[in-house]
């Protein structure tokens, strides 16, 4: 499946035999997530009247969603993407659909509940599994970082444009329509992603391969390997999701509207996938566990640097400064973690990265939420900065015999790329 590239760039990685086709279908399946949450809160909200019972609703849903990520994403290692990814996604597209009909006025709270709770165990992993299949389509790590980076930005892109299309539709119909919407993008961007020869070649690993230590990579330094780029993503996610209570506080204590949060928020989406793109566009001299600590400290640093900005303009320019950073954090713990781990084993490193992200931006959310009311507000902006600087400090384990370095080429990385294709190997929003 992999294809020697002559010149690293982003154009290079869309070039590579079935790509596109690949990229494209799980982006379609992944817009459901950008498109479910707000059209089921305001689903559930408009049909029970409540927004204690909407609350509930969501919070089942990602819990479920979240923390059984690992797991799901262990059956796509286990068993492959036809096998696992296209199940789930079918049973996560129906229950989504339940819960479309079951959003009406007499429907019992805790139906609702279970449902959501339900579907939400059953979201499917597709960014791990892309990203696993960016790994097999690219030996080259510099083409791999760029692939995860345009990966990443894309996902960025839609988070943003997912709520606009449930606004849309909210405009001139019933919000269920927007959760049916999501069961039907995830369903066929699933079954057009699973049915890519590109994601063929992710075959199952079996339990034998999985679960036991791989030739030369010794199972228990696999963990000790994740630790770093997990902790860093967890300590992104706290970070990041701080930022939107913080500015919501912000413009309330200036008298500023609604309308200037926004624009502050966009203005981290920017810097992100900004970042991103040039993240993935340098050729690196220093290797990825290296640079990781640097990206999570710019984070925690400019998040500290805007809660002492005098004004809208200072704080949507610190905002955005810690947004260049954000994206390169991510992508890089999604490198290492790829590169800390055998072949079958890949799916489960990038979902624990993903669930680490999630984890990280509900805690944050919560407690912020609680010093927002406690604590001066440029103190608040430091300890979600905080945060993300001390996960910098995390020291980064090495396991097993390296992989090449970034760009590196040649017959002998050939030769071994090439061997690990027909092994089993697989690498969620």
């Amino acid at each position: 499946m992999s294809t020697p590239l002559s010149r690293p760039s982003y154009a290079a990685v869309l070039r590579v035999p079935h790509a596109r086709r690949t990229f494209s279908a799980a982006l379609v399946g992944r817009l459901s997530y950008g498109t479910v949450s707000l059209a089921l809160m305001l689903s559930v909200t408009r049909s029970t009247g409540s927004y204690a019972v909407a609350g509930l609703v969501m919070a089942l849903f990602g819990a479920t969603s979240v923390f059984l990520s690992p797991y799901r994403a262990s059956l796509v290692d286990r068993h492959g993407p036809r096998r696992a990814l296209l199940p789930m996604a079918l049973l996560y597209a129906a229950l989504l659909c339940v819960l479309a009909a079951a959003c009406r006025p007499g429907t019992p709270e805790a139906v609702l509940a279970v449902t959501a709770g339900l579907a939400g165990a059953c979201t499917p992993p597709l960014g791990p599994t892309m990203r696993a299949v960016w790994a097999e389509l690219l030996p080259d790590r510099l083409l791999l970082q760029r692939a995860y980076s345009v990966d990443g930005v894309a996902e960025e892109l839609l988070f943003v444009s997912g709520p606009l299309l449930v606004g849309g539709i909210v405009a001139v119909a019933s919000p269920v329509v927007g959760v049916v919407l999501s069961a039907a993008l995830v369903a066929a961007g699933t079954l057009a992603f699973v049915t890519s020869p590109a994601t063929a070649a992710l075959r199952p690993a079996g339990r034998g391969k999985s679960d036991g230590p791989a030739p030369g990579r010794g199972g228990p330094g696999q963990g000790r390997a994740l630790l770093q780029p997990v902790v860093v993503a967890a300590g992104v996610g706290v970070s990041v999701s701080a930022v939107d209570l913080l500015v919501v506080a912000f413009a309330g204590e200036r008298g500023l509207g609604d309308g200037t949060v926004a624009w502050v928020l966009a203005a981290l989406s920017v810097g992100s996938a900004v970042g991103g793109l040039v993240n993935g566009a340098v050729a690196w001299s220093s290797p990825t566990r290296a640079r990781l600590p640097f990206f999570a400290a710019g984070v925690g640093l400019c998040l500290a640097a805007a809660g002492l900005a005098p004004g809208l303009g200072t704080l949507v320019l610190a905002v955005m400064c810690a947004g260049l950073f954000v994206a390169p954090a991510l992508t890089t713990a999604y490198l290492i973690a790829d590169e800390s781990v055998a072949p079958g084993f890949r799916v489960r490193a990038g979902a624990w990265c993903n669930t680490a992200v999630n984890a990280g931006m509900s805690a944050g959310a919560a407690v912020v939420g609680l010093l927002v009311e406690r604590l001066p507000l440029p103190v608040c902006f430091a300890v979600a900065g905080a945060v993300a600087a001390a996960a910098a400090l995390v020291p980064g384990y090495r396991r097993g015999a390296a992989r090449p370095a970034a760009g590196a080429k040649g017959a002998a990385q050939s030769s071994s790329v090439s061997s690990e294709l027909p092994e089993p190997s697989s690498s969620e929003s």
